[in-house]
Order: structure tokens, then C-alpha cells, then sequence
């Protein structure tokens, strides 16, 4: 039965070429709904991140119709483009953070789009931004953190500060480019608990890129696999299994694909207080 409801995001025969010819995405017809929690996966090269920066128009598409919302994604006007990256949350694997600046500051970073340009170039931002600043650090269990400087912490520390920048935009998106590659197992895991149970609490449709396939499996609603710039599997979680795997990767599941295991509830809960793994 098809799904008459508008989709958050929608694919619509969507092509990349890069400069060269090369091509990063290739015909790719794909719906996403209000709220899901979409992992993606695939080998380097697969057009992860290809299609996760085409959402919000970091890479341009040559073909196609993408839209967000109700709004078609014009990577040629960059007014459109201001507007739909205020919707928009990114999630960088380098973190993005000013490393000179405090952990508070880096993350009214995510109120620019809301604030006037005199005041985020001054760091004059309004009571109500600072309050949705620290609620945002409260979410990812870093408050405490709010006035050091965030060259001071510990990598899954500045994931989180990034999550929690992205959060003060009040996004609709969130979009996370491989979050956990340059995280221990034990951090990776609590970057993604922090993730889904966003997505949980708030609702915000969030797309993931990841390389590993445990981490996909214990906590993505939906799985969806990339080859070549196309799209090779997408079906809920469950359905992930290991004949999918060698579906999408053309080969058996290898310990190079699994970060390691931890104690951790399907949904990422450990049971403990936010922070309790940080690293």
C-alpha cells in the first residue's frame, strides 16, 4: 500500500556527476519519512556521503527532483540554500568545533541562522539562544562542560558538542557524515544512544552514514545500503541480515565491519547516567 503522506525527504531520480565525470549518485529514487532514524552503509565510494550532502545542498545534483519538506532543494540559489540549511542539522566526522573558543559559544554557533549577523559576529546572543544552548547540552549530558574551551575535551566530548550545535538550530534534519569513525567502540556507542534517543524524544528525522554493520543493525529503524552510487538495499532493520550484507558489500561480513560490542540495550541504553561512557 502505497503511503499517501508527504515525505521529510524524497529522491527523485537523482543523479551527482562530479567534475571529470565522475559519477556520485546514479538514478536514485528514495523516500524518507517525519521521524524515521535512517542509517546508511556501504564500502568508501559507495555515495554515502554523496547523498547525505545532497540533502542539504553541499553537493549539488545534475538531474532529478530532491526536496525537503515541501521545498525543492535549489543548489543554485543561495538564498533557498540559507533557508534550508537553518532546517538542517550537520553532524561532521571531524567535529567542526572552534577549538578556541567555549563549548557554550561553539554551540550558539547553531542560532546564526536565527540571530542577526551583528550579534553572532559580536557574541551578543539573546537570553532565549543561550537557553536553548544549554538545554541542547543537557540533551547530550555535557552541560557542565558549558564554559571551557572545547579544545580541552576528548573527542566523543566534541562529538557531542557538535550534536548539541546542530540541536540549537531546531532542526527538522539532522544529518550525521560518519559521527563515530574516529571514536573508540565504547564513545561510538554513546555518540549513537545520544542520536536515537534524540530522534526519540524530538521526533527529528535523522540520517546516519556508517561504516560498521553492528552499530547499523542495533540502531537504525531502517538500513540502507549503497553500491556504486546507487541505492542496493533498503528495508527496516530487520531485514538487514547477512545475505543483505553480502548484497550490499558483494562479500561476507568481515571484522572490519563491526566496531566491537558493548553491553548496551537494543536502543543504546546502558542503563546509566547520561555521560556515563564518555570518553
Amino acid at each position: 500500500m502505497t503511503d499517501s503522506r508527504p515525505a521529510m525527504i524524497s529522491f527523485e531520480s537523482v543523479d551527482v556527476v562530479y567534475p571529470g565525470g565522475v559519477r556520485g549518485l546514479a538514478d536514485v529514487d528514495l523516500r524518507i519519512d517525519d521521524g524515521e532514524f535512517i542509517v546508511i552503509v556501504g564500502l568508501s565510494g559507495a555515495g554515502k556521503s554523496t547523498l547525505l550532502r545532497a540533502v542539504n545542498g553541499l553537493v549539488p545534483y545534475t538531474s532529478g527532483t530532491l526536496t525537503v519538506g515541501d521545498e525543492v532543494v535549489d543548489p543554485h540559489s543561495r538564498r533557498r540554500l540559507r533557508r534550508l540549511r537553518s532546517r538542517v542539522g550537520m553532524i561532521f566526522q571531524s567535529f567542526n568545533l572552534v577549538s578556541r573558543i567555549s563549548v557554550l559559544h561553539n554551540v550558539l554557533v547553531g542560532r546564526s541562522s536565527q540571530t542577526p549577523t551583528w550579534r553572532s559576529l559580536l557574541g551578543w546572543y539573546r537570553p532565549e539562544d543561550r537557553e536553548i544552548a544549554f538545554q541542547s547540552l543537557e540533551r547530550v549530558g555535557i552541560v557542565e562542560k558549558a564554559y571551557v574551551r572545547a579544545s580541552t575535551l576528548s573527542g566523543g566530548q566534541q562529538q557531542r558538542v557538535a550534536i548539541a550545535r546542530a540541536l540549537a538550530q531546531d532542526p527538522e534534519v539532522l544529518l550525521a557524515d560518519e559521527p563515530v569513525a574516529s571514536l573508540d567502540p565504547p564513545t561510538a556507542h554513546q555518540v549513537l544512544q545520544d542520536l536515537r534517543r534524540i530522534n526519540r524524544e524530538l521526533g527529528i528525522t535523522t540520517i546516519v552514514n556508517l561504516h560498521h554493520l553492528d552499530m547499523a543493525r542495533r540502531y537504525a529503524d531502517r538500513v540502507i545500503g549503497m553500491r556504486g552510487g546507487r541505492i542496493v538495499f533498503d528495508a527496516p532493520v530487520e531485514e538487514a541480515d547477512d545475505a543483505a550484507v553480502e548484497e550490499i558489500y558483494q562479500r561476507s561480513l568481515t571484522a572490519d565491519d563491526v566496531a566491537g560490542s558493548v553491553d548496551l540495550d537494543r536502543d543504546g541504553s546502558d542503563g546509566g547516567a547520561p555521560g556515563a561512557q564518555d570518553r
